[in-house]
């Protein structure tokens, strides 16, 4: 397997906030994680083409592809590095533990590290409907959604809600990747 590299900001000693939302200018309707200035940091496009029912690409700034997902026929996903689906390319799987009507939990098995396929790499517990999930490595908080509330509002928009991802080594974009598939992955 290639090495893969992460893309934005590889280490940061802080929490950094994204903000997830289809209304930016510059998304034309797809989904778009932009940086508190407003700048676009990954967007997600939708294949239209692509035979497979569940297909999203996760572009970085300038449109280069950095993570492919797809829905395979049994429920579950896979990412792979760029546009492609090619074996070798395979950096995750995702399997669904729990869909309630509110409630869902996945957990990603990463490809290439040294564990044992029964014990996840990463967990995502949430209400996507809330746009809220929390992502887990092990015990610790790796990154959180949250909708935008405002001082004296009582009913907050879904249209846009924030992603916090916590200080560690843990690669922007294999968490945006888990946001799409957890807001998406029906």
């Amino acid at each position: 397997m290639a090495s893969w590299a992460p893309v934005y900001p590889a280490v940061v000693p802080i929490p950094v906030d994204l903000f997830v939302s289809k209304k930016h200018p510059d998304l034309n309707g797809d989904l778009g994680f932009a940086d508190s200035l407003g700048n676009i940091v990954f967007k997600v496009n939708f294949d239209k083409s692509s035979k497979s029912s569940f297909k999203r690409v996760l572009l970085d700034a300038s449109g280069n592809p950095l993570i492919t997902v797809f829905r395979d026929g049994k429920g579950s996903w896979q990412g792979f590095k760029g546009g492609d689906n090619r074996e070798e390319d395979l950096i995750f799987r995702v399997k669904r533990t729990v869909k309630k009507l509110t409630r869902t939990e996945l957990e990603v098995f990463l490809v290439g590290e040294i564990s044992r396929e029964s014990t996840p790499d990463f967990k995502v517990k949430g209400f996507p409907f809330q746009r809220s999930c929390t992502i887990y490595r092990s015990d610790s908080i790796v990154a959180q959604t949250s909708l935008m509330y405002k001082l004296h509002q009582i009913y907050a928009r879904r249209s846009k809600f924030r992603l916090t991802i916590f200080p560690g080594s843990v690669d922007h974009s294999l968490i945006a990747s888990l946001i799409v598939i957890f807001l998406y992955g029906q």
